[in-house]
């Protein structure tokens, strides 16, 4: 039996890329999940029995945050003002979230199909901090696949 091959990679950097345009300068991903409902199946066995059997179900919709320093791309701005004011079908995208490896090379791609943005959040301002001011993107889908 041949053991697993261990060797994980290591996300180096993260990148958005929706309508052909690729934002790499994501500095955190959290909240992908591929999930779905579980069916309960209750019945009397041929012996009997009562037995439970779980089954899978829908698959859910989900949510993840990308993080980014704040830079004077609008683009974060200018799609959560299209879902905002109401231009779903300018809003709702298919895109993907990209990992890449130290020299840029994409090593994992988590397709989303009808992507929006729920919120945005900007960093907390304070004078005389040294911190990287960041924003958050909350973006939510309807389905996620691992390419």
């Amino acid at each position: 039996m041949a053991l697993p091959d261990l060797n994980s990679a290591v996300g180096h950097s993260f990148g958005l890329e929706f309508d052909g345009i690729t934002i790499k300068s994501i500095t955190e991903v959290s909240g992908l999940k591929m999930e779905q409902d579980v069916v309960e199946l209750k019945q009397n066995g041929p012996d009997g029995k009562y037995d439970i059997k779980k089954l899978p179900g829908r698959p859910k919709a989900g949510e993840c945050t990308l993080t980014r320093g704040l830079t004077g791309d609008q683009s974060f701005e200018k799609w959560v003002k299209d879902s905002q004011f109401g231009k779903m079908p300018d809003a709702r995208k298919g895109g993907a979230i990209i990992v890449f490896d130290y020299e840029g090379n994409a090593l994992k791609r988590y397709k989303l199909t009808n992507a929006w943005p729920k919120s945005l959040e900007i960093g907390s301002l304070k004078a005389g901090d040294t911190s990287v001011l960041t924003e958050k993107l909350v973006v939510t889908y309807e389905r996620l696949e691992v390419e």
